[in-house]
């Protein structure tokens, strides 16, 4: 019987679009479990929701992306290095971040090797060093980059996110995916993957759902969300209404 996992990353604090795409999900009955590829949290202003859906849920693993690494060494009283807009934003998302998602935040990993079918997948946030270190956005990146990367390992399929365009490339011996950010996207629409496990090994559909977000852009207003012009004008291309 086929079966199939989900893959979501860069939910960024959008609770509504997360919302979208779980209630998707939780229509499709051969989807056994979801992936989370970091930045749960920051930009967006729904951090303590987005975290309550997510960790209430047994089928779903996550992974650390560096906006939960720039929030918890903010908590650690470290500062990370990055712009001032940036600190401010990450300032206000630590001092809103309910107490008990700080913990849970720091068991989780950096990537994750599972086995599903006769495949096995690497997850991850973003492509990492030698020292765990997240390496730096490459925007014209080609399979035979990727490869390089993970030679030598007995690995399928490769997800991550990070970069929030979406990317979908196959090399002889590997697939990568990132199916671009959740909760990041000039239109109203929250994009993640579907991997069906087979016997011939992995296959992705990448998908969408789209949703009302007028409510979501009002918060920035209502919150006073610091950065929240920047945000809007990278990251959604409007303002909040």
């Amino acid at each position: 019987m086929s079966h199939a996992i989900a893959v979501i990353t860069d939910v960024h604090g959008n609770y509504h679009a997360l919302k979208a795409v779980l209630s998707r999900l939780d229509k499709f009955e051969s989807v056994e479990r979801i992936y989370c590829l970091g930045d749960m949290i920051a930009l967006g202003p729904n951090t303590n929701e987005v975290l309550s859906e997510l960790f209430a849920r047994s089928d779903v693993s996550m992974v650390l992306g560096n906006h939960e690494d720039a929030v918890l060494r903010l908590l650690d009283g470290q500062r990370s290095d990055e712009s001032e807009e940036a600190f401010l934003h990450h300032q206000w998302v630590a001092q809103g971040l309910a107490g008990q998602y700080a913990d849970l935040l720091r068991k989780l990993p950096r990537s994750l090797t599972v086995r599903h079918g006769n495949s096995t997948f690497r997850f991850l946030h973003y492509h990492l060093g030698d020292k765990e270190q997240f390496l730096p956005i490459e925007n014209d990146v080609t399979s035979e980059r990727l490869d390089s990367l993970y030679a030598g390992q007995d690995i399928q399929l490769v997800g991550f996110g990070h970069h929030h365009p979406v990317h979908l490339l196959r090399s002889p011996t590997r697939i990568y995916v990132n199916p671009g950010a959740l909760g990041c996207n000039r239109q109203a629409q929250a994009r993640y993957a579907v991997v069906d496990i087979t016997d011939t090994g992995p296959h992705v559909r990448l998908e969408h759902v789209t949703y009302d977000n007028t409510e979501f852009l009002q918060l920035y207003d209502k919150l006073d969300v610091p950065a929240k012009e920047l945000i809007l004008d990278m990251f959604h291309g409007e303002r909040a209404l």
